[in-house]
């Protein structure tokens, strides 16, 4: 996350004035300016200084969050979900301070967000391309330029699609070449498709995203395994996480040497 460059953050405030997740979140922590500025008016000398104190500590404990975030993360995107997350309850902390009603209308302005928008992923494709189940079947049966398949299953309204969505793109990059090509299956368009990959979706946390790699049209790899069950405490998908379990350093070696 630190090597990230600034081109990510003159996006994201792009993107915050034009994606309905991050507006209707920025007006969200601004609308507790509004409410703080109305409610001094009514409040004691000494009530508005505690409050003032929470805030600066609230403010500090959060930059310091942010801080160790930004140096754990790998995306931008699982930064600014975890980042919006911890805003979430530093804010209710500081509108239950306020009053207990006025973090409850929180509660449900955070509900109504999650349900009526969606954090958007990374859309960048990187060397990878987009594939309908029919393609990818086409492709692994009818036989292609490349030996190698390494597909990721995907679907949009999936949070951990979207935290590690530019992994895949940016894998191909690095490793994509005559015998190993990305492509990419968005589920969410084609769920039908997920049982004949030995996917599952159904569950709280269901298997996604999954990345199967064939050859030859036969499969030779797979995270999640086929008897994974979902938990909080799930690998962190991360490049070379997925490097490292598809070996794609000697796939890439092979190729330079021509085998």
């Amino acid at each position: 996350m630190g090597k990230e460059s600034s081109g990510n953050m003159e996006q994201w405030l792009n993107k915050m004035a034009s994606e309905p997740y991050y507006l209707f979140h920025f007006l969200c922590f601004f609308s507790y300016l509004v409410v703080r500025s109305s409610a001094v008016q009514v409040l004691t000398p000494q009530l508005t200084l505690s409050l003032l104190r929470r805030e600066i500590l609230t403010v500090l404990v959060f930059a310091v969050l942010v801080a160790l975030k930004a140096v754990r993360e790998e995306t931008w995107e699982a930064f600014i979900a975890d980042i919006l997350f911890l805003a979430k309850i530093c804010l209710f902390a500081l509108a239950f301070t306020l009053d207990r009603r006025i973090a409850l209308w929180y509660i449900l302005v955070f509900l109504v967000i999650h349900m009526l928008t969606q954090q958007p992923p990374s859309e960048g494709l990187g060397a990878s391309t987009k594939l309908t189940p029919l393609q990818l079947e086409g492709l692994l049966t009818e036989g292609s330029t490349s030996r190698l398949w390494l597909v990721e299953f995907c679907a949009s309204y999936s949070s951990s699609c979207i935290r590690s969505s530019r992994h895949f793109p940016e894998l191909s990059i690095t490793y994509s070449n005559k015998n190993l090509s990305f492509g990419i299956v968005d589920l969410g368009l084609f769920p039908n498709a997920a049982e004949k990959f030995g996917i599952s979706l159904s569950g709280f946390m269901g298997q996604l995203p999954t990345y199967i790699l064939f050859e030859n049209a036969a499969e030779v790899a797979r995270f999640p395994e086929l008897d994974f069950e979902a938990t909080f405490f799930n690998p962190t998908i991360t490049k070379g996480f997925l490097s490292r379990h598809f070996e794609l350093d000697r796939h890439l070696l092979d190729y330079v040497n021509g085998k």
